[in-house]
């Protein structure tokens, strides 16, 4: 492991110092900070670290991080990601390559502009050539790969949101106006896949099966892809919220899927962004949820200083890592992502590899080296979804 530069290294011990010790393996799962501990390193509410010095360790991380990106992509002649690190059957091109650019743009970089501007226009060009054009198709506006048999509605949701905030942030190109096209096309494959309960499931049709997750993905993308211009049925966002809020337990957490009882942080803090993408920032719904998130995270803390790694440990921490990012961002109490960040931040940090990458998912180094730097560059707002 190597560290960018003395200030990185003094950051993330008086960071880790200043938190109970925890095992190794459950170091990239710290949750927020004991109840009590004051932030004393600047003003809160900034949303990313206060002194110059760790400012200027956080971009470099994230400049490695992406240059990393940047080398693996060129790997590969289409402009999607290797799959560098993934397990076997866990090679996921469309997703993987959909969170890259929404990794490039969170850092600043556009279509053709910014120190990753050619990487990204790889990468949308790879998802524009990876949607079903074909007149009569029944799976006309889907975002695939043959080689991809893992991403499924998950892809097409990323893939579908990478492409909006691309339109968003360069409308008028003549990539632009193909990204429109394809997401008019992917919008109406969305629309067209909704479930009879008003979720979604991995296949891009319309049946009796639904989730939770895929639901999250796909109404962000609806909500990105209205934001660029592209009409979405108000009907579909309508029954999509009511999915969500019938998935709610009473405890405040949200389930897998209608039907089923397991819930976690991950799917809660999913929810909960889900809500907070048509517009729900507040109300009963989403209080109990960021208490039930409150009371995991508190729990999880209580396990972690007393040397343990048990029940409420993340089962999948960089998803919840990126949408715990997204929710706890949103709440109008700053400080909650704050105390959060505070700690998650420097433990992100601490375990980056000397090249830049991010290793210990199943999807592969460039999954978790892009989940990594949407979570670091989010409190920059460059990513319109992200935007207060």
């Amino acid at each position: 492991m190597a560290l960018a530069g003395p200030a990185l290294a003094a950051w993330i011990a008086a960071s880790i110092a200043a938190a109970p010790s925890a095992p190794d393996r459950a170091a990239r799962d710290r949750p927020l900070a004991p109840p009590g501990q004051e932030r004393v390193d600047g003003e809160i509410g900034r949303g990313r670290p206060s002194s110059p010095e760790q400012d200027a360790a956080l971009r470099a991380a994230v400049e490695r991080a992406l240059s990393w990106l940047a080398a693996r992509q060129r790997e590969e002649p289409d402009g999607s990601m290797p799959p560098t690190g993934a397990s076997a059957g866990q090679y996921a091109p469309v997703g993987t390559t959909a969170l890259a650019a929404l990794a490039y743009m969170a850092a600043g970089s556009t279509p053709e502009r910014g120190p990753f501007g050619r990487e990204l226009s790889d990468a949308v060009d790879y998802l524009l050539s990876r949607v079903d054009l074909a007149q009569g198709s029944d799976e006309r506006g889907y975002v695939s790969d043959q080689r991809d048999r893992v991403s499924q509605m998950h892809g097409h949701g990323l893939s579908t949101l990478a492409l909006a905030q691309a339109c968003s942030v360069s409308p008028k190109t003549a990539r632009g106006r193909r990204i429109l096209e394809a997401l008019e096309l992917s919008v109406q494959r969305i629309e067209a896949s909704q479930g009879l309960e008003g979720g979604w499931y991995y296949k891009p049709v319309s049946g009796l099966e639904h989730e939770g997750s895929v639901t999250i993905c796909l109404v962000q993308a609806l909500r990105a892809a209205k934001d660029a211009g592209v009409r979405v049925e108000a009907e579909v966002i309508a029954r999509a919220v009511a999915y969500v809020e019938r998935s709610q337990k009473q405890d405040g957490s949200f389930r897998y899927a209608l039907g089923r009882e397991e819930t976690s942080v991950a799917l809660t803090a999913a929810a909960i962004a889900t809500l907070n993408a048509t517009g729900r920032y507040s109300g009963t719904t989403i209080a109990q949820g960021y208490d039930y998130i409150e009371r995991e995270l508190g729990v999880r803390e209580l396990e972690l200083a007393r040397g343990g790694f048990g029940t409420h440990a993340a089962r999948y921490p960089f998803y919840e890592r990126l949408y715990l990012a997204q929710a706890l961002w949103q709440h109008s109490d700053r400080a909650l992502f704050e105390r959060w960040a505070d700690v998650e931040r420097p433990r992100v940090l601490v375990a980056q590899r000397a090249d830049g990458s991010w290793g210990g998912s199943a999807y592969g180094d460039c999954y978790a080296t892009a989940v990594n730097v949407l979570f670091l560059t989010l409190p920059e707002g460059l990513l319109p979804i992200f935007q207060r």
